[in-house]
């Protein structure tokens, strides 16, 4: 089976997330996207709301996508959410899968600067979401780990994993930082989130000038 991972804070999920999994399942015809909320990010000082919060959001969008499902992998761990690791773990529990890593022009940028970083061609595809009027310099030290990885349709590779899928996704000018800022000032921004993440926010009084974050 073909499964897209898409991890993240996702503190809160919203459409700036959801959308490009679902052009990247439609794109590469993967069989499920697995959304992976992180506990101890490796690159942030930490959430605005709990661990269990952002699994119980992460799981309503799986509940109202086909295909879509919560990996708790990391939401579990008790270290810092590595990818690398994070691959590893999945593919001893799920050696069946092909798993394809889903994230950003930014962060695929700065991929040579992550923890172990080069075991991921071994574990997995990965699926960058390219922005619009992207282009690298020859240059560009990325240039040259692209140029080794990139797929090419018309060469179809012979390798199980270790590919880079460049893929032209839809721009989504949604960020959780300014809809966490929106939500502090009392302000619903109904057209970022589906309505069953607005509900749950407000039911559960998250992101509000008082709130902390509560412990797991």
């Amino acid at each position: 089976m073909k499964v897209g991972i898409l991890g993240g804070t996702f503190d809160p999920i919203h459409f700036g997330h959801i959308r490009p999994a679902q052009e990247v399942k439609q794109q590469l015809a993967l069989d499920e996207i697995w959304l992976m909320p992180n506990h101890i990010p490796p690159h942030k000082q930490g959430t605005h709301v709990s661990t269990l919060d952002r699994l119980a959001m992460a799981q309503l969008v799986c509940d109202e996508l086909a295909s879509f499902k919560v990996c708790d992998i990391e939401a579990k761990r008790q270290t810092p959410s590595y990818t690398a690791k994070t691959l590893e773990q999945l593919n001893a529990l799920f050696p069946q899968h092909e798993f394809y890593f889903i994230m950003g022009m930014d962060s695929f940028l700065n991929l040579n600067k992550w923890y172990q970083w080069q075991q991921l061609f071994r574990l997995c595809h990965i699926v960058v979401c390219k922005r619009p009027g992207w282009q690298l310099t020859d240059k560009d030290p990325i240039q040259a780990l692209l140029k080794l990885h990139i797929h090419n349709s018309e060469k179809p590779s012979t390798l199980g994993t270790g590919e880079i899928f460049m893929l032209d996704i839809v721009e989504q000018d949604i960020s959780s930082t300014a809809i966490r800022q929106q939500l502090q000032r009392g302000s619903i921004p109904a057209a970022t989130m589906p309505l069953s993440i607005q509900t749950y926010i407000q039911q559960h009084q998250l992101y509000q000038p008082n709130f902390l974050s509560k412990t797991e």
